[in-house]
């Protein structure tokens, strides 16, 4: 008979019988499962890389004169991000016996911070276009931006250091309550001011150039954008409390996939094809297209 049983894995209270959860602890256990799921990863990680990289390129070919543009950092930054994870992943098994843990946590936790940098470069041009468009100043928006992300990255090599010193459970929680509080904040940032943008766009006049596609872009953006780092700072809050729901384990090849699927490969896909567009070639100054 059934008996009463926490399924740690989804949180939830129910009839579980004892034998349910087999198939899934065969799968964790698998080397070929692991190892099919940790190079699958690897090869989504390295193509959506090399899709940013060659956006990058082709954004530098059609505009070589503006030099580090924010478009051209955001793909630079997608870059650099997807291409730690394709390593990662390509070399878990090294990667998750990694000694001493402290040395593991950086290696898992740098890509997760640049991808946080990278995502809030997006809302720091939305926000850029949105107080334009207002006639508000910008010129406090970059150094904001900067500030906030320096004290990120400083807390979280503090968290660094105090694994070094105190390695045990505890610095994971914090690592992990870290990483929740930023995701949400994240979301925060992607609701306040792709919400602004949104809204603006749907004030302009219906006949206006471009507005129905860009108000479609910013819509899907942030409402991609938003719900994946809410659902990053959900499954932070649990695994700081709860170790069978860890996804940065060698173990869980499952959780891993659907975790870095929903959180980060998807919202790079779907934002890397939406932003595909090239901007305008710049028109010399004294020849004119023959209209």
């Amino acid at each position: 008979m059934a008996r009463p049983k926490y399924n740690l894995r989804w949180g939830i209270m129910g009839n579980v019988g004892v034998g349910d959860d087999d198939w899934w602890d065969e799968i964790d256990s698998s080397d070929e499962w692991q190892r099919g799921v940790y190079y699958f990863l690897c090869s989504c990680y390295a193509f959506v890389a090399f899709v940013a990289l060659v956006q990058l390129v082709r954004i530098q070919l059609r505009v070589p004169e503006y030099g580090w543009t924010t478009q051209k950092v955001f793909h630079l930054m997608n870059f650099i991000v997807n291409s730690l994870r394709a390593v990662l992943f390509g070399l878990y098994k090294h990667v998750f016996s990694i000694k001493p843990k402290a040395l593991e946590m950086m290696l898992l936790d740098l890509p997760g911070l640049l991808f946080f940098s990278t995502y809030m470069l997006l809302v720091l041009f939305w926000a850029e276009i949105y107080q334009q468009a207002r006639s508000q100043p910008i010129t406090k928006l970059r150094p904001t931006y900067y500030t906030i992300n320096g004290i990120i990255y400083f807390g979280q090599f503090c968290i660094w250091l105090y694994a070094m010193a105190k390695p045990g459970h505890i610095v994971m929680e914090i690592s992990r309550i870290f990483f929740s509080v930023i995701s949400f904040a994240a979301a925060l940032g992607f609701l306040i001011y792709g919400g602004r943008l949104f809204v603006m766009l749907r004030r302009f006049p219906i006949e206006s150039r471009g507005r129905q596609k860009k108000l479609y872009e910013v819509g899907f953006v942030t409402a991609t954008c938003c719900t994946c780092f809410l659902i990053r700072c959900l499954v932070d809050s649990i695994t700081a409390f709860n170790e069978k729901a860890d996804v940065d384990v060698l173990e869980h090849p499952i959780l891993n996939l659907i975790y870095y699927t929903s959180v980060e490969l998807v919202p790079s896909s779907l934002v890397l094809f939406v932003l595909r567009k090239l901007p305008p070639r710049r028109v010399s100054d004294q020849y004119h297209p023959i209209r």
